[in-house]
């Protein structure tokens, strides 16, 4: 600490007498002059001052007997239903972020046909990472473990890593995977 806001044994002394009187970190090192709030909250710690006398103001004037609360309660029209009733009206966990309304159903619309992924690209038309280009199809096929892992390696979209076919299987509209999501839920 610098010569200024050294403790010494008088500022320590007035330093307690501040604290004991109620003054806030802020109030006793404007008092102090020449040290931080940080610095007499360090300082208060490392003294071990941790008892405060209590605001005069407050301690003077006596407390109104404090009624018991009602506990709120929930009308039967609370959108949620039954859910959250006992948490005062808040969702937790995994719930939490759910949507409170059963989702509409989505009119099924004619689609392309999802590519399957039993599609066979020859061994021959694959390449290895080594051979990969900047125009060619990124997809992995096989196993990376394998020393027979290639690429599709054919033609890629313009600015994207994966040829048209594989672009429809990596890239689902969000409306596509959900309801493919509620397909499987309950199939």
């Amino acid at each position: 600490m610098n010569e200024a806001g050294a403790w010494t044994e008088e500022r320590v002394e007035l330093l307690k007498k501040l604290w004991s009187d109620g003054l806030s970190a802020s109030q006793i090192a404007a008092e102090l002059g020449s040290v931080t709030r940080n610095a007499v909250i360090g300082k208060v710690h490392r003294l071990g001052l941790s008892g405060r006398a209590k605001n005069p103001a407050a301690a003077s004037t006596p407390r109104a007997a404090s009624t018991p609360r009602k506990a709120p309660t929930r009308s039967p029209s609370h959108p949620m239903g039954g859910q959250g009733a006992s948490q005062g009206g808040m969702t937790r966990g995994a719930n939490a972020l759910a949507p409170q309304y059963a989702p509409e159903a989505e009119p099924e619309t004619a689609q392309e046909p999802m590519p399957s992924e039993d599609v066979v690209i020859p061994f021959s038309e694959r390449v290895t990472i080594m051979d990969l280009r900047e125009y060619m199809c990124r997809w992995p096929m096989g196993d990376p473990t394998t020393p027979e892992f290639r690429f599709c390696g054919g033609r890629s979209q313009t600015g994207m890593p994966y040829c048209s076919y594989h672009a429809r299987i990596a890239y689902q509209p969000a409306a596509d995977r959900r309801r493919d999501r509620s397909r499987v839920a309950r199939g």
